[in-house]
């Protein structure tokens, strides 16, 4: 099965070349991988006014930030339990306790870094 073929919009037909001076194509370079993309798609971006994208994550914090997010997420489950009355507080302690637990983890990690 062939691939489809792109609208003639979506074709990056036109080519453009660009002089600068070395110190301009250094921040360029700098500014290009802070946000963790090419040169050319930061060029592209910028001048037609595309946002960028967010400063680049290294994978060790990519995934500290995901466990926080599953963190608050059952933080936000178990408090929604307890103001309805549907929770057993045993079970609470001990979920709380492990909430403790991982966020010194975390945090221990966050400060060896």
């Amino acid at each position: 099965m062939a691939r489809p073929e792109k609208d003639i919009n979506d074709l990056k037909a036109i080519k453009i070349n660009l002089r600068m001076t070395v110190q301009d194509y250094l921040t360029v370079c700098e500014n290009a991988s802070t946000v963790g993309i090419g040169i050319p798609d930061f060029i592209r971006k910028r001048s037609v006014g595309k946002p960028l994208p967010r400063t680049k994550i290294s994978s060790e914090n990519r995934k500290l930030f995901i466990e926080l997010c599953r963190i608050g997420n059952n933080l936000n489950q178990l408090t929604k339990k307890a103001h309805l009355g549907g929770f057993n507080p045993h079970e609470l302690n001990s979920q709380l306790n492990l909430l403790k637990s991982t966020l010194a983890e975390i945090k221990q990690v966050t400060l060896r870094s």
